[in-house]
């Protein structure tokens, strides 16, 4: 293995370190890179990744799918939330509803290090069969439950779980198949989480009056298990994996590198702000008096939106570099929460930012891409997300008491502090971004990164 290939792999861009295959590597070379030099060593060369070809693009396929059943099914919350409130659990507060689903989104990420230390040694076969079992098993017992505990466990604990294993196991399939349009290929994968976002947030109200919740679970159920067969199918790591001795500290080793830390805690701010606005743009439209009908097509629009947003960015990443990207992203955001969403007063202005919004935010899916560009040995994708999402993923679980704490505080209807946190905590989290792109670079891999 040349070095000159075994930089290009870490780098994302082939010929940055100018070493040809006898030569050796410059001292002050030695010292910019420090301890990542020997990771370097390590990683595939790039010429080993598939970049293409029908069995790569069938791993997209299969992640697309695994998209769709998983985040595509958490974009539907505002769904159960409202039906929940009508209809199954109307004598509960809609806080406590609320938990459900907090739950549902907590666990998708915060499953990421044990599904990841599990790809990093087993591959993802394991992962797609149990997740796949547990995710269509948690939706038919909510099909059966009547009291709010068993639709807690079964869509919350039991449906979740299972998404997030198939999930992981997709996403790190990707990210480890993939080096000079990674971006692009996950960008792909990730926007089935949108087409199920809107596939659930037309069809299911729609089942809701027509079939029943029940058999609306049941349908739903039946054909993600269809969906989720197609990844079990053709979804497989190309990495030979080796089982190691599991020790609880692996879980966090890779914060212990610099820009992996700092892209850890820029996300957990950026998600602290980012999924506010997703969760609140037609509540907060109704309470300003539009009209129901008209605030759910709110979500339809976003959703749409998000479909470009989640393939754009990493394509542009791949060309201008996915920290550059994510940054500028993360600033549009917060810019379009202090410009348009605070001071939108009609029907027009609210859609407008529906779509630009849904457009921006859907930068999330550009995470696992950014987690790949920091990772010093690609053999180990699985336990630097995991690493990532461990830190991230508390955001998930406090925005929902800090929304109160915010709502209580701004009055009835109200969203105005709302607002501002969200903006705040996105601006907060490109400046750490920043910091961490610096990092990484060490000024030694240009402008694009």
């Amino acid at each position: 293995m040349s070095y000159n290939n075994t930089a290009s792999c870490f780098n994302g861009k082939k010929g940055q370190i100018k070493n040809g295959p006898g030569e050796q590597p410059s001292s002050n070379i030695l010292a910019d890179t420090g301890p990542q030099l020997e990771a370097l060593m390590t990683v595939i060369p790039a010429d080993e990744f598939p970049d293409g070809g029908l069995e790569a693009w069938s791993v997209v396929l299969g992640a697309w799918c695994s998209n769709f059943v998983s985040f595509g099914w958490v974009a539907c919350m505002g769904v159960f939330q409202a039906y929940y409130q009508t209809h199954k659990l109307h004598h509960r507060s809609p806080s406590s509803i609320a938990w459900i689903l907090s739950t549902e989104s907590f666990a998708l990420f915060a499953c990421a290090p044990v599904f990841g230390h599990i790809f990093d040694n087993y591959g993802a076969r394991a992962l797609l069969v149990g997740g796949a079992a547990f995710h269509v098993f948690g939706l038919m017992m909510v099909s059966l439950s009547k009291e709010y505990y068993q639709i807690l466990l079964a869509q919350g604990v039991c449906s979740a779980v299972g998404a997030s294993a198939v999930y992981w196991a997709c996403s790190n399939a990707v990210g480890t198949g993939w080096l000079r349009r990674r971006g692009l290929a996950m960008g792909i994968a990730s926007s089935g989480s949108s087409v199920g976002g809107i596939v659930g947030t037309a069809a299911i109200p729609a089942l809701f009056d027509k079939i029943g919740f029940a058999w609306t679970m049941r349908a739903a159920a039946f054909v993600y298990l269809f969906l989720l067969s197609i990844s079990i199918t053709t979804v497989k790591s190309r990495l030979a994996h080796k089982s190691v001795k599991f020790q609880a500290l692996d879980l966090v080793r890779p914060l212990k590198e610099k820009p992996v830390l700092l892209v850890a805690v820029g996300c957990f701010f950026f998600f602290l702000g980012v999924l506010l606005p997703d969760n609140f743009i037609p509540i907060e439209a109704m309470d300003a008096g539009m009209s129901s009908s008209r605030a759910n097509s709110l979500l339809v629009i976003f959703c749409a939106a998000t479909t470009i947003g989640r393939i754009v960015p990493g394509w542009a990443g791949d060309r201008f570099g996915i920290f550059n990207v994510t940054i500028a992203f993360t600033y549009l955001s917060t810019l379009l929460v202090f410009v348009l969403w605070i001071p939108a007063k009609s029907d027009p202005s609210r859609m407008a930012f529906a779509g630009l919004y849904g457009f921006s935010s859907a930068l999330v899916s550009a995470i696992p891409t950014l987690a790949a560009q920091v990772c010093s040995n690609i053999d180990k994708l699985g336990a630097y997300m995991g690493a990532i999402y461990i830190v991230l993923s508390p955001a998930i679980l406090m925005g929902q008491p800090i929304v109160g704490a915010l709502l209580g505080a701004s009055g009835s209807g109200n969203y105005l502090y709302l607002k501002i946190f969200a903006g705040l905590m996105m601006f907060i989290g490109g400046g750490v971004f920043i910091f961490a792109r610096f990092a990484f670079d060490g000024g030694e891999k240009g402008i694009w990164i």
